[in-house]
């Protein structure tokens, strides 16, 4: 079976809607499956950035143009398979 490509525009959303967004987006998604995410925070940047890290998703690629960021990420596990943090 191909992976899926999925795209979310968070376009005209601040932080830290379009990290969330995607976050509910990925649940919906299986491994090796690749969300594409548009959004025009500025801060999205390190957003995304620590949110890959963090969950274990691949931040294959962070590209801005005209004011305008586009990341593609690819699903390396379930969500609910994330680390969880110490309480």
């Amino acid at each position: 079976m191909s992976a899926s490509h999925q795209t979310l525009d968070t376009s005209g959303l601040h932080c830290p809607l379009p990290v969330l967004k995607a976050k509910k987006a990925i649940k919906r998604l299986k491994a090796g499956d690749l969300l594409t995410v548009i959004a025009t925070d500025p801060a999205s940047r390190i957003d995304f950035e620590h949110y890959c890290h963090v969950s274990g998703h691949s931040l294959l690629s962070a590209t801005e143009e005209k004011d305008v960021f586009t990341y593609q990420i690819r699903i390396e596990a379930p969500e609910s398979q994330e680390p969880s943090s110490p309480a």
